[in-house]
């Protein structure tokens, strides 16, 4: 009996080399940091002396100058070592940035690479001391990123279309609710690997900062909600929060009020007195933050009003963590954060934006519905039946290139399109083959094993 399981087995088996004229991956390393401090790596490793590494805790980022981490947890051999971790992408980048005579890393207690190509040279600090390092390999950290082997594939129909067109559609539908199934559990699973190291608290304070995002700033929301956990910055007053969040992310400054509109300007200067106040508390060197993106983006989704409504959420984070641990449809959660709000962000869509005269919601439906479809549903499979009848939004550009490359046009994937577990489906199997075929279709073992897909007896 064919699944979608086999098919991936089948596939990952006789996929082509990868050959010289694609391009080895770029990895971007303070983004193989973000995920690591979320737990998305294994936690067992063998190091270069051939001793037995477990992760504890992935420790806290580091503000200041050494180590990526401080105050990390790990084992060797069975033997407890607390201390500071380094993540570099090559080995020898410990030498070539100086560490080893750095006395700021005179204490690290474990070197993480991603590539070793000096696999004899030994990491050592400035008192000659021996750390010893793990290599994360390409396939671990791409399985991290969620990253197939092409970023895209041609926006074309592929050779797959002509047996997805003549399988009946019960077949079909079988076949697109396992890859659905599929691609829950790989969030699920990355969810519960958060969660186990930091909490489901703070792993839903991640997952909500990255939905915020919206692709092109995902990665500087997560890393602000990791550098400060929601428990700790609810330590802190409504009003601070917001300044610390902001002032963190490198939004403030103390010119800031001078240009803004006149209605602005005493909110803008109380809030960077607030952030001043906690500045040395919280804030990083600008060379360990990513850039934040606001090319071609909307008013609506620019990153300093996504920042106010992670502030709002903050707000009422306890009863949100509780609300998101009950069972679909998630009504309660949903009316929550609709209902966010702020009084000075229901007007401005900036920081130095004019004031709007009709309010404005601090969260979309559509973003809403992003966030329970990628979050909360995958956390509660058991309940599918409730996931299944979540209705789709417009397919996106992501969609609509899977539809033409898999059924050939939008109009001939009508019949997959109804819901958002489709859309689901669609983009993983897109993802699982089409970016994991190297020969452009000419060489992709998945149109003919199609041929031979029959639904497993679950789905009778």
């Amino acid at each position: 009996m064919m699944t979608y399981q086999r098919l991936l087995e089948i596939t990952a088996a006789q996929a082509p080399v990868l050959s010289a004229n694609v391009a080895s991956p770029v990895f971007n390393e303070i983004e193989i940091q973000s995920r690591w401090f979320s737990g998305n790596f294994s936690r067992e490793h063998l190091s270069n002396h051939g001793q037995n590494v477990t992760i504890v805790s992935p420790g806290e980022w580091n503000r200041g100058a050494g180590p990526d981490f401080l105050a990390a947890t790990i084992e060797i051999d069975g033997v407890t070592f607390h201390g500071p971790i380094e993540l570099d992408l090559d080995s020898r980048n410990w030498e070539l940035h100086g560490h080893n005579q750095s006395e700021f890393f005179d204490d690290v207690i474990l070197h993480i690479v991603l590539q070793d190509c000096a696999p004899t040279y030994f990491t050592r600090t400035s008192n000659h001391r021996d750390v010893p390092r793990i290599v994360l390999s390409p396939d671990e950290v791409n399985a991290a990123l969620g990253r197939p082997r092409l970023n895209q594939g041609l926006a074309r129909p592929g050779l797959c279309l002509t047996p997805l067109a003549e399988m009946p559609e019960a077949e079909a539908s079988a076949l697109l609710k396992e890859s659905a199934l599929h691609r829950a559990q790989r969030k699920a699973t990355r969810f519960e690997q958060t969660a186990n190291l930091h909490s489901f608290s703070q792993a839903l304070w991640e997952a909500l900062a990255d939905a915020l995002g919206f692709s092109a700033n995902r990665l500087p929301l997560r890393l602000l909600a990791q550098r400060l956990p929601v428990k700790k910055l609810n330590q802190h007053t409504p009003e601070d929060r917001e300044a610390i969040l902001f002032g963190t992310a490198g939004f403030l400054s103390p010119t800031l009020h001078e240009t803004a509109p006149p209605d602005s300007q005493e909110w803008l200067e109380d809030i960077w007195t607030r952030w001043w106040k906690h500045r040395l508390d919280y804030e990083f060197p600008t060379n360990r933050n990513p850039a934040w993106s606001t090319r071609a983006t909307r008013p609506g989704n620019h990153p300093q009003r996504r920042l106010a409504a992670l502030a709002a959420a903050a707000a009422q984070w306890n009863s949100l963590s509780s609300l998101a641990r009950q069972a679909p449809p998630f009504t309660n959660f949903s009316k929550a954060l609709a209902e966010l709000n702020e009084p000075f962000w229901d007007h401005h869509h900036t920081l130095q934006s004019n004031r709007t005269e009709k309010p404005i919601k601090l969260l979309g439906k559509s973003r809403l519905e992003e966030f329970l479809i990628n979050t909360l549903y995958p956390l509660n499979l058991e309940n599918w039946d409730a996931f299944a009848k979540v209705r789709a939004a417009a397919p996106n550009q992501k969609v609509k290139r899977c539809c033409e490359r898999l059924f050939g046009s939008l109009e001939k994937a009508k019949p997959y399109l109804k819901f958002a577990w489709q859309h689901q489906a669609l983009l993983q199997v897109y993802q699982d083959f089409c970016l994991e075929d190297l020969s452009d279709c000419a060489d992709c073992p998945f149109p003919s094993q199609l041929a031979q897909w029959k639904p497993t007896p679950s789905h009778d």
